[in-house]
């Protein structure tokens, strides 16, 4: 995942909040008014009322407009494009898939479910042969039924990078690893029946045919990458400004930069969808760049939640944790934020000298740096996100970062040095983005920190859009020496494969845009994901899950700073509001309506 979030493929809808001393204070107790934690006067759920739980789920009615504003626009709504995790949760308003995830809270809402499908498919033994059949009533904006060519015409969209560029391409890696297929645009075949991978008996019937078996596929098809697109409403590139609608709702204008407003779609059937209520009228989008505005219109309840969920910005979060905490939730994100090791940079090549940095380390400092145990996370311990079956949290600390070792360890770390035959130390540079305060600030505190075992680190900072081609080569980490690099990654879809395949696979390095910066090229932990990748019982899935997260942990290729959490608005005119897991912490849009005022 990258821009916002981090550094990865999935490009990101909310990063952390900025770290600010003056209110790491109030943070840190919780801030303000403790009276305000249980609900207040203009009806405001509670701090933390729908944090994994559903707030005022029976005050929901239909009607009214739901005000949503973001400081950026989505990079595409396209569902073939979008790869923002805010478009992720916001295009199920109007775009439906197969499967899609229950609209449940916490960990629960990252199970999957049925959708346009009438059950969660039929799976041949070899795990290669997916069927499924569509529900009855199933209908595009227009009255019409939505097809299994419909479905598959979608998908194959995902081949035309040259002209839908932008999006994940899990499917294309799942269903045609050699990229024999050209796409639809592209398609010089004289049966024209498009990707062999995929067969159409019927309207109503569709078959997936994967060359190698993945037990992940079902995640893949639950992407907004998987939504049905009807060939004669395809506009290419321009589909973006108005994709045709299989949800309830449905486009009425686009402004981009500036605004989204849909309406009910009044050829969806309720009948024909077991996930949407539909509760809203009119769902609205406002493009807002000035963070200190849209967190006080917020406040003043101009709008009612922050699309992007990056958190509320210095001020706002100040003003929140004071005088409005009832409105205010902090879950835990997906992401984790970390140091990484090169491997191809000495002395990081040998275990020992990693340990040492992060002995060293004073993981509370790096934590402050963050923004603190509530702008900022939890002490992070090892490298799989709690909410990623096979996650642990803080239970799993092979190095003592949140108990013994968590101002840091001198003695520890001087061992581990003369282990690797660095008694003295030795001198490294770490690598931070510019344009990320709190990554420049853990870079500071982790120098500090280096200094009194005798590591001598300078700090290079380079521009954040520049990433893939400074960090993400490794022949340019080799050639300048970057022994140590902040960064930090949350899951294209809540499983290992999702979240570690990209980081830990030797088969995902790449000479331009890697984001295997430790460069792991371990037989044992690749091994795993092959294990993974073929298992079809979830308790074998998270039991192997679990131990790659240890082999890359005990592997010293990470220092984690945190479990990242949000600290995210809700306005008290909302109800049946609560995060899942399936969006990283985020709030599930689909099914939040306004309050009713009986």
């Amino acid at each position: 995942m990258t821009t916002q979030r981090t550094s990865g493929r999935r490009k990101q809808a909310f990063a952390a909040a900025a770290a600010v001393a003056g209110m790491l204070a109030l943070a840190a107790c919780g801030g303000g008014n403790s009276s305000d934690d249980g609900g207040s006067k203009t009806g405001a759920a509670g701090f933390d009322a729908a944090n994994n739980k559903v707030a005022q789920a029976s005050l929901v009615k239909k009607g009214g407009e739901l005000k949503f504003v973001s400081a950026q626009d989505a990079d595409f709504w396209d569902t073939t494009r979008g790869y923002y995790g805010f478009m992720w949760d916001f295009s199920r308003y109007y775009s439906r898939q197969l499967l899609t995830f229950k609209t449940e809270p916490g960990a629960a809402g990252a199970e999957l479910t049925p959708d346009l499908a009438t059950d969660m498919g039929q799976v041949s033994a070899d795990g290669k042969t997916y069927t499924f059949h569509l529900r009855d009533g199933s209908t595009w904006e227009d009255g019409k039924a939505i097809t299994s060519q419909d479905i598959k015409y979608g998908i194959e969209r995902v081949w035309a990078q040259d002209v839908l560029s932008g999006g994940p391409i899990y499917l294309q890696q799942m269903l045609d690893p050699k990229n024999t297929y050209k796409g639809p645009y592209k398609d010089t075949s004289k049966d024209k029946l498009g990707l062999k991978a995929i067969s159409t008996p019927d309207a109503k019937t569709i078959v997936f045919h994967l060359p190698t078996a993945n037990s992940d596929f079902k995640q893949v098809l639950a992407m907004v990458t998987a939504s049905p697109v009807r060939q004669d409403k395809d506009t290419k590139a321009k589909y973006t400004l108005h994709p045709f609608s299989s949800g309830p709702y449905k486009f009425e204008s686009y402004s981009p930069g500036k605004k989204l407003v849909l309406v009910r779609n009044t050829s969806w059937k309720a009948s024909s969808d077991p996930v949407r209520k539909a509760y809203p009228d009119k769902i609205s989008l406002t493009i807002s760049s000035n963070q200190s505005d849209m967190d006080q219109r917020l406040i003043n309840g101009d709008y009612d939640i922050d699309a992007g969920q990056t958190g509320l910005g210095p001020q706002g979060r100040t003003i929140a944790l004071k005088e409005h905490k009832a409105n205010l939730d902090n879950p835990i994100s997906g992401f984790i934020r970390y140091a990484v090791f090169p491997q191809s940079v000495k002395p990081f090549d040998n275990i020992e000298c990693r340990k040492a940095v992060i002995y060293a380390a004073d993981h509370v400092s790096l934590q402050t740096a963050r923004g603190g145990p509530i702008a900022g996370g939890d002490i992070g311990t090892n490298m799989l996100p709690p909410a990623i079956a096979g996650g642990e949290g803080q239970k799993y600390d092979p190095y003592g970062i949140s108990g013994a070792n968590k101002t840091g360890n001198d003695d520890l770390a001087k061992k581990a040095l003369k282990a690797c035959g660095q008694p003295n130390g030795f001198k490294t540079t770490i690598a931070v983005r510019n344009n990320k305060q709190q990554e420049v600030a853990t870079a500071t505190s982790l120098q500090a920190a280096l200094k009194k075992v005798g590591i001598q680190a300078d700090i290079y900072q380079y521009d954040g859009s520049q990433s893939s081609g400074i960090i993400g080569s490794p022949s340019n980490v080799a050639k300048k020496k970057l022994g140590i690099i902040i960064m930090g990654w949350g899951a294209d879809f809540p499983t290992v494969q999702g979240y570690g395949a990209p980081l830990w696979d030797s088969s995902y390095i790449l000479q331009s845009g890697n984001n295997n910066f430790a460069l792991i090229k371990d037989k044992t932990i690749d091994g795993l994901f092959t294990q993974y990748n073929t298992a079809l019982d979830e308790s074998k899935k998270t039991q192997i899950a679990t131990e790659i997260n240890h082999k890359v942990t005990e592997g010293a290729y990470y220092l984690p700073f945190t479990f990242e959490r949000l600290l995210n608005w809700r306005s008290s005119r909302i109800a049946n509001v609560y995060t899942t897991n399936a969006y990283s912490g985020y709030y599930d849009f689909v099914n939040i309506g306004l309050k009713s005022t009986k």
